[in-house]
C-alpha cells in the first residue's frame, strides 16, 4: 500500500474513532452525523484532503459560533498510559457537563467554562491551550510526586512515543 494511501487510512480511523462519519464528495449527505468529514474537497484555492463539516456547516471566514466550551480535565489529574491510564468513569463528569440531550442549557463549572469568540481572538496567536484552575502540583512542592515516580512516567511515556513514532516509520516504508 502506498505511503499516502496508508496515512489516509490512518487519518479515517482516527476520525471515525473521534465519532465523525467519513464520506467521498460525490456520497455528501450533511444529515449522516454531527460530525462529517469529507474526503478530497474542491475549494477556489485547489483541494481539501479532508473538510469537516459540524452541524452541517462548513468552515467559514466569519465564525458560526460566539461561544467555545472547554472542560479541563488534565489540571490536578495524572494519567498515564500504563501505571494510571484514564478510565470510563473520570469522563462522567464531562459527559453531565456536556449535555449533549441539551447542549444550549449548559452551565459552568470549576472545570466547565464558555470562552467567547472575541475572548479567544484576543489570546496570544489566538492558542487555544487554556488554563483556568490552579494546577495544585506547582503550587504546593510538598504535592509533587516523588522523582522515582516522576522519573519511570517520563520513562514510560518516551518508551509510548518510540512505539508510535516507530508505527509511523513502517508506514511510512522505512525500517
Amino acid at each position: 500500500m502506498e505511503p499516502e494511501a496508508k496515512a489516509r487510512q490512518n487519518i479515517d480511523a482516527l476520525l471515525e474513532a473521534a465519532g465523525w462519519i467519513i464520506q467521498d464528495r460525490l456520497d455528501l449527505n450533511l444529515g449522516a452525523a454531527r460530525g462529517v468529514a469529507v474526503r478530497e474537497f474542491p475549494l477556489k484555492t485547489g483541494e481539501a484532503d479532508y473538510l469537516l463539516f459540524v452541524d452541517r456547516k462548513p468552515g467559514s471566514e466569519t465564525p458560526w459560533i460566539q461561544k467555545l466550551w472547554i472542560y479541563d480535565l488534565r489540571t490536578n489529574q495524572h494519567f498515564t498510559l500504563k501505571t494510571n491510564p484514564m478510565r470510563y468513569e473520570d469522563l462522567q463528569d464531562f459527559v453531565k457537563c456536556y449535555n449533549p440531550e441539551s447542549r444550549h442549557d449548559r452551565a459552568e463549572t470549576e472545570q466547565f467554562r464558555a470562552f467567547s469568540y472575541d475572548e479567544l481572538m484576543q489570546r496570544d496567536k489566538v492558542s487555544l491551550d487554556i488554563f483556568w484552575l490552579k494546577d495544585e502540583s506547582l503550587e504546593d512542592m510538598e504535592n509533587l510526586p516523588a522523582p522515582d515516580v516522576l522519573a519511570a512516567e517520563i520513562v514510560e511515556n518516551l518508551r509510548a512515543a518510540l512505539e508510535q513514532f516507530g508505527g509511523i516509520v513502517e508506514d511510512l516504508g522505512g525500517e
